[in-house]
């Protein structure tokens, strides 16, 4: 699995963003994804997670309802808009696929793989 993230920049205080997330090789359709984010000297952190068909999403509380995580299951990709940004929203954005496989034993084993992240840097 391929996770390429893009649309990440520099912006002001108040304005908008869109990320998106391309995955390939792999079974997007049926797997969950999410987006986090990690700023200097922190951990990285959950912003929002979707699941395979797109009908459950979640959000982390401190988003204030200001962003929204959205996929095309026909273009194989993830958004997250982002909207009235806040210099605290400068961070390296990750995307992430959780995925299901089973081993030789048959035994369900999961995982979580990664994009290379993209900077966004809000200026106040």
């Amino acid at each position: 699995v391929q996770l390429q993230a893009s649309g990440g920049g520099l912006v002001q205080a108040g304005e908008s963003l869109r990320l998106s997330c391309v995955v390939s090789r792999g079974t997007f359709s049926t797997n969950a994804l999410g987006w986090f984010r990690r700023t200097p000297g922190k951990e990285r952190e959950f912003v929002a997670s979707i699941n395979s068909s797109g009908g459950l999403t979640r959000y982390a509380d401190s988003l204030e309802g200001r962003f929204t995580i959205s996929r095309d299951n026909a273009k194989n990709t993830v958004y997250l808009q982002m909207n009235s940004l806040k210099p605290e929203d400068t961070a390296v954005y990750y995307c992430a696929m959780d995925w299901l496989t089973y081993n030789d034993h048959s035994e369900p084993v999961v995982g979580r793989s990664w994009g290379q992240g993209t900077q966004v840097t809000v200026s106040s």
